[in-house]
Protein backbone atom coordinates (compact mmCIF):
# COMPACT_ATOMS: atom_id res chain seq x y z
CA UNK A 1 0.00 0.00 0.00
CA UNK A 2 1.19 3.55 -0.65
CA UNK A 3 2.33 5.70 2.25
CA UNK A 4 0.03 8.28 3.81
CA UNK A 5 -0.29 11.39 1.69
CA UNK A 6 -0.86 9.50 -1.54
CA UNK A 7 -0.10 11.59 -4.62
CA UNK A 8 -2.95 11.94 -7.11
CA UNK A 9 -1.63 10.91 -10.51
CA UNK A 10 -3.59 13.66 -12.26
CA UNK A 11 -1.70 16.25 -10.24
CA UNK A 12 1.78 15.07 -11.31
CA UNK A 13 1.33 13.91 -14.91
CA UNK A 14 3.98 15.36 -17.22
CA UNK A 15 5.91 16.88 -14.32
CA UNK A 16 9.13 16.27 -12.42
CA UNK A 17 8.77 15.61 -8.70
CA UNK A 18 11.74 16.67 -6.59
CA UNK A 19 12.63 14.30 -3.79
CA UNK A 20 14.08 10.98 -2.78
CA UNK A 21 13.02 8.35 -5.30
CA UNK A 22 11.94 5.73 -2.78
CA UNK A 23 10.01 8.16 -0.61
CA UNK A 24 8.17 9.66 -3.59
CA UNK A 25 7.37 6.25 -5.08
CA UNK A 26 5.87 5.17 -1.76
CA UNK A 27 3.28 7.93 -2.18
CA UNK A 28 2.20 6.88 -5.68
CA UNK A 29 -1.00 4.81 -5.93
CA UNK A 30 -0.95 1.06 -6.52
CA UNK A 31 -1.04 -0.10 -10.16
CA UNK A 32 -0.94 3.44 -11.51
CA UNK A 33 1.72 3.44 -14.27
CA UNK A 34 1.92 1.56 -17.57
CA UNK A 35 5.69 1.37 -17.95
CA UNK A 36 8.80 2.17 -15.95
CA UNK A 37 12.14 3.16 -17.40
CA UNK A 38 14.85 3.22 -14.74
CA UNK A 39 18.41 4.44 -15.13
CA UNK A 40 19.53 3.97 -11.52
CA UNK A 41 22.95 4.79 -10.07
CA UNK A 42 25.49 2.33 -11.46
CA UNK A 43 27.62 2.27 -8.29
CA UNK A 44 30.74 2.64 -10.42
CA UNK A 45 33.02 2.35 -7.40
CA UNK A 46 35.30 5.06 -8.73
CA UNK A 47 37.94 6.58 -6.51
CA UNK A 48 38.44 10.29 -6.35
CA UNK A 49 41.45 10.06 -8.66
CA UNK A 50 41.16 11.90 -11.94
CA UNK A 51 41.34 9.68 -15.01
CA UNK A 52 43.38 11.21 -17.83
CA UNK A 53 43.77 10.68 -21.54
CA UNK A 54 47.20 10.07 -23.10
CA UNK A 55 47.47 13.84 -23.68
CA UNK A 56 46.91 14.37 -19.93
CA UNK A 57 43.46 15.95 -20.41
CA UNK A 58 40.87 14.91 -17.83
CA UNK A 59 38.17 12.35 -18.65
CA UNK A 60 34.64 13.23 -17.58
CA UNK A 61 33.59 10.54 -15.09
CA UNK A 62 30.74 9.98 -12.64
CA UNK A 63 32.05 11.14 -9.27
CA UNK A 64 28.77 12.58 -7.94
CA UNK A 65 27.46 11.68 -4.50
CA UNK A 66 24.32 10.09 -5.97
CA UNK A 67 26.45 7.30 -7.44
CA UNK A 68 28.36 6.59 -4.22
CA UNK A 69 27.49 3.64 -1.96
CA UNK A 70 29.68 2.50 0.93
CA UNK A 71 29.17 -1.22 0.36
CA UNK A 72 27.49 -3.65 -2.02
CA UNK A 73 25.03 -4.39 0.77
CA UNK A 74 24.03 -0.72 0.89
CA UNK A 75 23.52 -0.68 -2.88
CA UNK A 76 21.48 -3.87 -2.74
CA UNK A 77 19.25 -2.47 0.01
CA UNK A 78 18.66 0.66 -2.05
CA UNK A 79 17.91 -1.39 -5.18
CA UNK A 80 15.52 -3.72 -3.38
CA UNK A 81 13.63 -0.78 -1.91
CA UNK A 82 12.98 1.02 -5.19
CA UNK A 83 12.25 -2.22 -7.09
CA UNK A 84 9.62 -3.22 -4.54
CA UNK A 85 7.92 0.14 -4.99
CA UNK A 86 8.21 -0.21 -8.77
CA UNK A 87 6.46 -3.57 -8.56
CA UNK A 88 3.63 -2.04 -6.54
CA UNK A 89 2.99 1.01 -8.71
CA UNK A 90 3.25 -0.84 -12.04
CA UNK A 91 -0.02 -2.02 -13.57
CA UNK A 92 -0.52 -5.81 -13.78
CA UNK A 93 0.09 -5.75 -17.54
CA UNK A 94 2.90 -3.22 -17.35
CA UNK A 95 6.61 -3.70 -17.91
CA UNK A 96 9.85 -2.28 -16.56
CA UNK A 97 13.15 -1.44 -18.23
CA UNK A 98 16.35 -1.06 -16.24
CA UNK A 99 19.62 0.03 -17.83
CA UNK A 100 23.03 -0.54 -16.33
CA UNK A 101 26.62 -1.57 -16.84
CA UNK A 102 28.69 -4.51 -15.61
CA UNK A 103 29.10 -2.67 -12.30
CA UNK A 104 25.49 -3.14 -11.26
CA UNK A 105 23.24 -4.83 -13.81
CA UNK A 106 23.79 -8.40 -12.65
CA UNK A 107 22.93 -7.49 -9.07
CA UNK A 108 19.86 -5.58 -10.24
CA UNK A 109 18.81 -8.47 -12.49
CA UNK A 110 18.83 -10.89 -9.58
CA UNK A 111 16.77 -8.50 -7.49
CA UNK A 112 14.30 -7.97 -10.35
CA UNK A 113 13.58 -11.69 -10.40
CA UNK A 114 13.55 -11.97 -6.62
CA UNK A 115 10.96 -9.17 -6.50
CA UNK A 116 8.65 -11.17 -8.78
CA UNK A 117 9.20 -9.51 -12.15
CA UNK A 118 9.19 -11.84 -15.18
CA UNK A 119 12.26 -11.37 -17.40
CA UNK A 120 11.48 -10.86 -21.09
CA UNK A 121 14.77 -9.83 -22.68
CA UNK A 122 18.19 -8.49 -22.01
CA UNK A 123 19.13 -5.92 -24.64
CA UNK A 124 22.72 -5.12 -25.51
CA UNK A 125 23.14 -1.46 -26.38
CA UNK A 126 26.29 -1.51 -28.47
CA UNK A 127 27.76 1.98 -28.62
CA UNK A 128 29.10 3.03 -32.00
CA UNK A 129 31.40 5.59 -30.37
CA UNK A 130 32.37 4.37 -26.87
CA UNK A 131 34.95 6.12 -24.74
CA UNK A 132 38.28 4.27 -25.06
CA UNK A 133 39.96 2.64 -22.09
CA UNK A 134 42.80 5.14 -21.85
CA UNK A 135 44.89 3.18 -19.36
CA UNK A 136 44.94 0.15 -21.62
CA UNK A 137 44.40 -2.21 -18.70
CA UNK A 138 40.97 -3.55 -19.77
CA UNK A 139 38.82 -3.96 -22.86
CA UNK A 140 37.03 -0.82 -23.99
CA UNK A 141 33.62 -0.87 -22.34
CA UNK A 142 31.55 -0.55 -25.51
CA UNK A 143 28.07 -1.59 -24.37
CA UNK A 144 25.42 -1.30 -21.70
CA UNK A 145 22.63 -3.73 -20.86
CA UNK A 146 18.90 -3.08 -20.65
CA UNK A 147 16.75 -5.58 -18.79
CA UNK A 148 13.11 -5.75 -19.86
CA UNK A 149 10.68 -7.50 -17.53
CA UNK A 150 6.92 -7.86 -17.21
CA UNK A 151 5.15 -7.32 -13.89
CA UNK A 152 4.57 -11.08 -13.61
CA UNK A 153 4.57 -14.23 -15.73
CA UNK A 154 0.92 -13.82 -16.82
CA UNK A 155 1.17 -10.14 -17.81
CA UNK A 156 -0.33 -9.16 -21.16
CA UNK A 157 2.46 -6.67 -21.67
CA UNK A 158 2.71 -4.33 -24.65
CA UNK A 159 5.13 -5.22 -27.42
CA UNK A 160 4.77 -3.41 -30.72
CA UNK A 161 6.41 -6.07 -32.84
CA UNK A 162 5.44 -4.57 -36.20
CA UNK A 163 6.91 -1.18 -35.29
CA UNK A 164 10.20 -2.76 -34.24
CA UNK A 165 10.28 -4.74 -37.47
CA UNK A 166 9.59 -1.62 -39.54
CA UNK A 167 12.37 0.21 -37.70
CA UNK A 168 14.76 -2.59 -38.69
CA UNK A 169 14.17 -2.67 -42.48
CA UNK A 170 11.28 -5.12 -42.16
CA UNK A 171 13.42 -7.70 -40.36
CA UNK A 172 12.60 -8.89 -36.85
CA UNK A 173 14.35 -6.64 -34.34
CA UNK A 174 17.20 -8.35 -32.52
CA UNK A 175 18.26 -7.95 -28.91
CA UNK A 176 21.50 -6.15 -29.84
CA UNK A 177 21.00 -2.50 -30.66
CA UNK A 178 23.75 -0.43 -32.27
CA UNK A 179 23.27 3.23 -31.42
CA UNK A 180 25.65 6.12 -30.72
CA UNK A 181 26.10 7.59 -27.28
CA UNK A 182 24.67 11.01 -26.59
CA UNK A 183 26.94 13.60 -28.16
CA UNK A 184 26.98 16.57 -30.50
CA UNK A 185 24.04 18.94 -30.39
CA UNK A 186 21.96 16.54 -28.33
CA UNK A 187 24.40 16.60 -25.41
CA UNK A 188 23.25 19.24 -22.95
CA UNK A 189 26.07 21.42 -21.63
CA UNK A 190 26.33 24.12 -19.02
CA UNK A 191 29.24 26.54 -19.40
CA UNK A 192 30.91 24.11 -21.77
CA UNK A 193 30.65 21.11 -19.44
CA UNK A 194 28.31 18.12 -19.59
CA UNK A 195 25.12 18.96 -17.70
CA UNK A 196 24.70 15.30 -16.72
CA UNK A 197 27.48 12.67 -16.90
CA UNK A 198 25.23 9.80 -18.04
CA UNK A 199 22.71 11.50 -20.36
CA UNK A 200 21.12 8.82 -22.54
CA UNK A 201 20.51 9.34 -26.28
CA UNK A 202 16.95 10.05 -27.33
CA UNK A 203 17.19 7.33 -29.99
CA UNK A 204 17.56 4.72 -27.25
CA UNK A 205 14.53 5.95 -25.30
CA UNK A 206 12.47 6.30 -28.47
CA UNK A 207 13.08 2.67 -29.32
CA UNK A 208 12.13 1.57 -25.80
CA UNK A 209 8.94 3.64 -25.71
CA UNK A 210 7.81 2.67 -29.21
CA UNK A 211 8.49 -0.99 -28.44
CA UNK A 212 6.73 -1.31 -25.10
CA UNK A 213 4.14 1.45 -24.72
CA UNK A 214 1.30 3.10 -26.60
CA UNK A 215 0.24 6.73 -27.05
CA UNK A 216 -1.43 7.95 -23.89
CA UNK A 217 0.39 5.48 -21.63
CA UNK A 218 1.91 6.77 -18.40
CA UNK A 219 5.68 6.28 -18.13
CA UNK A 220 7.46 6.55 -14.79
CA UNK A 221 11.16 7.41 -14.67
CA UNK A 222 12.32 7.26 -11.04
CA UNK A 223 15.84 8.54 -11.86
CA UNK A 224 14.91 11.35 -14.21
CA UNK A 225 18.28 13.08 -14.58
CA UNK A 226 18.37 15.46 -17.52
CA UNK A 227 14.89 14.41 -18.68
CA UNK A 228 15.48 12.26 -21.75
CA UNK A 229 12.51 10.03 -20.91
CA UNK A 230 10.21 13.02 -20.51
CA UNK A 231 11.36 14.68 -23.74
CA UNK A 232 10.86 11.51 -25.78
CA UNK A 233 7.54 10.75 -24.06
CA UNK A 234 6.26 14.23 -24.91
CA UNK A 235 7.37 13.86 -28.53
CA UNK A 236 5.66 10.46 -28.84
CA UNK A 237 2.39 11.43 -27.09
CA UNK A 238 3.05 9.46 -23.91
CA UNK A 239 2.43 10.88 -20.45
CA UNK A 240 5.24 10.76 -17.91
CA UNK A 241 6.16 11.24 -14.29
CA UNK A 242 9.77 11.99 -13.41
CA UNK A 243 11.37 11.76 -9.97
CA UNK A 244 14.69 13.52 -9.40
CA UNK A 245 16.60 14.58 -6.30
CA UNK A 246 19.06 17.09 -7.77
CA UNK A 247 17.66 20.57 -8.30
CA UNK A 248 20.05 21.47 -11.12
CA UNK A 249 19.00 18.40 -13.12
CA UNK A 250 15.33 19.24 -12.60
CA UNK A 251 15.86 22.74 -13.94
CA UNK A 252 17.61 21.37 -17.05
CA UNK A 253 14.95 18.70 -17.60
CA UNK A 254 12.03 21.11 -17.30
CA UNK A 255 13.55 23.53 -19.79
CA UNK A 256 14.38 20.70 -22.17
CA UNK A 257 10.87 19.24 -22.09
CA UNK A 258 9.24 22.65 -22.49
CA UNK A 259 11.25 23.07 -25.70
CA UNK A 260 10.21 19.65 -27.06
CA UNK A 261 7.46 19.65 -29.67
CA UNK A 262 5.12 16.63 -29.86
CA UNK A 263 4.56 15.05 -33.25
CA UNK A 264 1.55 16.89 -34.66
CA UNK A 265 -0.14 13.83 -36.16
CA UNK A 266 -0.72 10.68 -34.12
CA UNK A 267 -0.72 8.66 -37.35
CA UNK A 268 3.03 9.33 -37.51
CA UNK A 269 3.77 7.69 -34.17
CA UNK A 270 3.99 3.99 -35.07
CA UNK A 271 2.46 1.16 -37.05
CA UNK A 272 -0.78 -0.26 -35.63
CA UNK A 273 -0.42 -3.68 -34.05
CA UNK A 274 -1.72 -6.56 -36.13
CA UNK A 275 -3.28 -7.93 -32.96
CA UNK A 276 -5.53 -4.85 -32.87
CA UNK A 277 -6.70 -5.26 -36.46
CA UNK A 278 -10.10 -6.68 -37.31
CA UNK A 279 -10.00 -10.39 -38.01
CA UNK A 280 -10.89 -10.94 -41.67
CA UNK A 281 -10.95 -14.61 -42.78
CA UNK A 282 -10.31 -15.30 -46.47
CA UNK A 283 -13.93 -16.42 -46.83
CA UNK A 284 -15.08 -12.91 -45.93
CA UNK A 285 -13.54 -11.64 -49.16
CA UNK A 286 -15.68 -14.11 -51.09
CA UNK A 287 -18.82 -13.31 -49.13
CA UNK A 288 -18.18 -9.60 -49.71
CA UNK A 289 -17.80 -10.05 -53.47
CA UNK A 290 -14.16 -8.95 -53.57
CA UNK A 291 -13.11 -12.38 -54.87
CA UNK A 292 -15.47 -14.69 -56.77
CA UNK A 293 -15.59 -18.48 -56.61
CA UNK A 294 -13.78 -19.86 -59.63
CA UNK A 295 -11.22 -17.05 -59.84
CA UNK A 296 -7.54 -17.93 -59.89
CA UNK A 297 -4.87 -17.18 -57.31
CA UNK A 298 -1.18 -17.31 -58.20
CA UNK A 299 2.03 -17.06 -56.24
CA UNK A 300 4.32 -14.08 -56.94
CA UNK A 301 6.28 -15.85 -59.71
CA UNK A 302 3.18 -17.59 -61.05
CA UNK A 303 4.70 -21.08 -60.84
CA UNK A 304 1.77 -22.22 -58.67
CA UNK A 305 -1.91 -21.62 -59.41
CA UNK A 306 -5.11 -22.47 -57.56
CA UNK A 307 -8.82 -21.83 -58.04
CA UNK A 308 -11.05 -20.41 -55.35
CA UNK A 309 -13.93 -22.51 -54.05
CA UNK A 310 -17.18 -21.09 -52.74
CA UNK A 311 -16.28 -22.05 -49.15
CA UNK A 312 -13.00 -20.17 -49.23
CA UNK A 313 -10.74 -23.19 -49.76
CA UNK A 314 -8.45 -23.55 -52.78
CA UNK A 315 -7.92 -26.37 -55.29
CA UNK A 316 -4.77 -26.95 -57.30
CA UNK A 317 -5.33 -29.52 -60.06
CA UNK A 318 -2.17 -29.06 -62.15
CA UNK A 319 -0.56 -32.04 -60.46
CA UNK A 320 -0.94 -34.75 -63.10
CA UNK A 321 -2.70 -36.81 -60.45
CA UNK A 322 -5.06 -36.19 -57.61
CA UNK A 323 -5.73 -32.48 -57.06
CA UNK A 324 -4.41 -30.77 -53.96
CA UNK A 325 -6.71 -28.61 -51.87
CA UNK A 326 -6.75 -26.71 -48.62
CA UNK A 327 -6.87 -23.25 -47.12
CA UNK A 328 -4.77 -20.39 -48.45
CA UNK A 329 -2.21 -21.33 -45.80
CA UNK A 330 -2.17 -25.13 -45.95
CA UNK A 331 -2.20 -25.36 -49.76
CA UNK A 332 0.57 -22.80 -50.03
CA UNK A 333 2.63 -24.90 -47.62
CA UNK A 334 1.95 -28.15 -49.55
CA UNK A 335 2.96 -26.64 -52.88
CA UNK A 336 6.24 -25.37 -51.46
CA UNK A 337 6.98 -28.51 -49.48
CA UNK A 338 7.00 -26.54 -46.22
CA UNK A 339 5.41 -26.98 -42.83
CA UNK A 340 3.77 -23.56 -42.79
CA UNK A 341 2.91 -20.72 -45.14
CA UNK A 342 1.46 -17.24 -44.68
CA UNK A 343 -1.19 -17.48 -47.39
CA UNK A 344 -1.94 -13.76 -47.18
CA UNK A 345 1.59 -12.98 -48.33
CA UNK A 346 1.87 -15.94 -50.76
CA UNK A 347 -1.26 -15.64 -52.89
CA UNK A 348 -2.24 -12.96 -55.41
CA UNK A 349 -5.51 -12.66 -57.32
CA UNK A 350 -4.99 -12.98 -61.08
CA UNK A 351 -7.24 -10.83 -63.26
CA UNK A 352 -6.00 -10.75 -66.84
CA UNK A 353 -2.45 -9.46 -66.81
CA UNK A 354 -2.92 -7.90 -63.39
CA UNK A 355 -2.14 -9.58 -60.07
CA UNK A 356 -3.47 -8.15 -56.80
CA UNK A 357 -2.05 -9.22 -53.42
CA UNK A 358 -4.91 -10.70 -51.41
CA UNK A 359 -3.41 -8.90 -48.39
CA UNK A 360 -4.36 -5.62 -50.11
CA UNK A 361 -7.92 -6.87 -50.53
CA UNK A 362 -8.04 -7.79 -46.84
CA UNK A 363 -6.90 -4.27 -45.91
CA UNK A 364 -9.64 -2.84 -48.13
CA UNK A 365 -12.20 -5.09 -46.44
CA UNK A 366 -11.13 -3.83 -43.02
CA UNK A 367 -11.85 -0.28 -44.16
CA UNK A 368 -15.27 -1.39 -45.40
CA UNK A 369 -15.90 -2.93 -41.99
CA UNK A 370 -15.13 0.34 -40.24
CA UNK A 371 -11.46 0.09 -39.25
CA UNK A 372 -9.43 3.16 -40.23
CA UNK A 373 -6.53 2.72 -42.61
Amino acid sequence: MPSPGTIAISSVENTVIQGDTIEVMRRLPDASVDMIFADPPYNLQLSGAVLTRPDESAVSAVLDNWDQFDTFAAYDAFSNAWLNEAKRVLKPDGSIWVIGSYHNIYRVGTMLQNTGFWMLNDIIWRKTNPMPNFRGRRFTNAHEILLWAANHSKSRYTFNYESMKALNDDVQMRSDWTLPICNGGERIKVEGNKAHPTQKPEALLARVLIAASNPGDLILDPFFGSGTTGAVARKLHRRFIGIEREENYIRIARERIANTTPLDDENLLAMPSKRDQLKVPFGTLIEGGMIKAGETLVCPRRQFRARVRADGSLIHDDTGGLPLNGSIHSLGAKLQGRQTCNGWAFWHLERGKTVIPIEDLRAEMRVRMGQPE
